[in-house]
């Protein structure tokens, strides 16, 4: 796709967590490289100084702040990120995005009025920012939902947030009303919000007036493959009788984004060690830039990892009850005599924090990932063709890991949730299991390899082939680039 001429205004707003802003930084590097349009990125101060750093030096990408005031809000001082506050406090964080409103309506305002001649704007918005719909309407913007989710599971987010179908049950198990395709859901696979969400509580009242909001926007953008993943995205096609464009993977390239609070391990060192190893002999294990576990689950993955025999590279940060930023105590939380043991065999590589992962997930030494899939970790596994040990945290987590389990057949679910008791014993089996030749591991790996294909597909852009996602990032950049450009005046 040869970049277009600067015909368009393009303003990306993620929400202030790591998983969103580096969806969001993926696209608009994506969007950069494939047309010439002016690409600019808003968000609060802390949020863009990160930003500044990841950018590549050649990027013309620009950043603009917008002022927030943590302590307004009931959140502590220079809150302005999801990686810096309990969990209990995320939705403060997200009731406190609704005060943004007018300070980016002056930051969309002050962009048009810089402009001699007025030339098309598209807002690409977060799932969690439905109230910019109404923004984008008031200056004569095109606006469209990015979600860095899969189709599938936001469509049972989505879908749950509005019915609450589990209050109405009393089987452990349900349909979806409007989405049955998705089959059963457990409960034990409800993210915590939503499992205690009563219709009345913080989560349920910012969702519903979140998710409506969805409806004013002129279409939605995913990171997925519509040849993988239609049923989600047919969902919202229904639902909001909207526009959906699967533009995926949009993958954030080695190299870029932060290298998390602990400094992690550097690129260098893993290319190291993994150059050492056997081709599809090492287990990457990584549960995203926000998720932890409990002690005792920390514990028994240890336990698992050692007791596997295989090559493993384990990011880990501090369990559940302890400071996430605070120093990692490994003679603590891993079994006795765990670092020692694997350092001297040089069985395991730990990373404190953060790991380089797609430099990881790439190198030809790597045969699975364990994962908490988060929909950016499962595409990046998918890009590569590996397949998942699925252990979901969070939010849409449980249902993508339900969906590459059950629909895909590239996943083993190994645990669920922060507060599951497992056995250590199982764990190493289910590793064995999808890393073995024979059996389910191999086909597993033959259908990743599939999903590999498919996916390479979709991005291709030649001359004889151009694929799905390309396609569809076409037909989004047409309808946003063609929309009427004039502004309705101020009263």
């Amino acid at each position: 796709m040869a970049p277009t001429k600067q015909d368009m205004d393009i303003v990306l707003f993620p929400f202030m967590a790591q998983g969103h802003i580096i969806p969001f930084l993926a696209l608009a590097l994506h969007l950069e490289r494939k047309t010439g349009n002016t690409i600019t990125m808003v968000n609060t101060p802390s949020n863009i100084k990160k930003l500044r750093a990841s950018l590549p030096p050649q990027s013309s990408i620009n950043l603009l702040e917008i002022p927030f005031q943590a302590s307004d809000h009931g959140l502590p001082p220079s809150t302005e990120n999801t990686d810096v506050v309990p969990y209990t406090l995320v939705i403060r964080l997200l009731e406190a995005t609704t005060a943004l409103r007018p300070a980016f309506h002056l930051v969309i305002r002050n962009l048009i009025d810089s402009q001699p001649h007025r030339r098309p704007l598209c807002i690409i918005a977060d799932i969690f920012l439905g109230w910019t719909a109404s923004v984008a309407k008031e200056v004569g913007a095109f606006h469209v939902i990015f979600s860095g989710a899969g189709g599938y599971g936001l469509a049972c987010y989505h879908s749950l947030w509005f019915h609450l179908p589990h209050r109405n049950r009393q089987s452990d198990e349900f349909l979806l009303p409007d989405f049955p395709e998705a089959g059963h859901i457990h409960k034990t696979q409800l993210p915590t919000n939503i499992a205690e969400a009563d219709g009345s509580d913080a989560w349920s009242v910012f969702q519903k007036k979140n998710l409506s909001e969805w409806g004013k926007s002129d279409g939605m953008l995913f990171n997925t493959v519509d040849e993988v993943d239609s049923g989600g995205l047919h969902y919202f096609t229904r639902k909001l009788g909207l526009p959906v464009w699967a533009i995926g993977p949009v993958i954030l390239s080695t190299g870029s984004g932060s290298r998390g609070k602990g400094g992690g391990v550097s690129p260098e060192l893993c290319r190291e060690w993994l150059d050492m190893k056997p081709r599809g002999s090492v287990l990457y294990v990584c549960f995203g830039s926000m998720n932890t576990m409990s002690e005792s689950q920390m514990m028994q993955l240890g336990m698992a990892l050692e007791g596997s025999g295989r090559d493993f590279i384990w990011v880990v940060r501090p369990p559940t009850g302890h400071d996430i930023n605070s120093e990692f105590r490994a003679q603590e939380w891993l079994p006795p005599g765990f670092l020692g043991r694997i350092q001297e065999s040089r069985k395991g590589l730990i990373a404190i924090d953060w790991a380089p992962q797609l430099e990881i997930l790439s190198h030809k030494a790597v045969s699975a990932f364990l994962s908490h899939c988060g929909w950016n970790s499962a595409l990046e596994a998918l890009s590569h063709g590996l397949p998942i040990l699925g252990w979901p945290m969070a939010a849409e987590q449980f249902f993508n890991c339900k969906f590459l389990e059950q629909q895909v057949g590239v996943c083993v679910e190994v645990a669920r949730g922060k507060s599951c008791e497992v056995r250590h014993q199982d764990i190493a089996a289910s590793i064995n299991a999808v890393m073995a030749d024979q059996g389910k591991g191999r086909h597993m790996r033959s259908q990743a390899h599939r999903l590999k294909d498919i996916i390479g597909n979709a991005t291709r852009d030649e001359l004889a082939f151009m694929g799905s996602s390309i396609k569809a990032l076409r037909a989004f950049l047409s309808a946003a680039a063609n929309v009427e450009a004039s502004v309705p005046t101020e009263s």
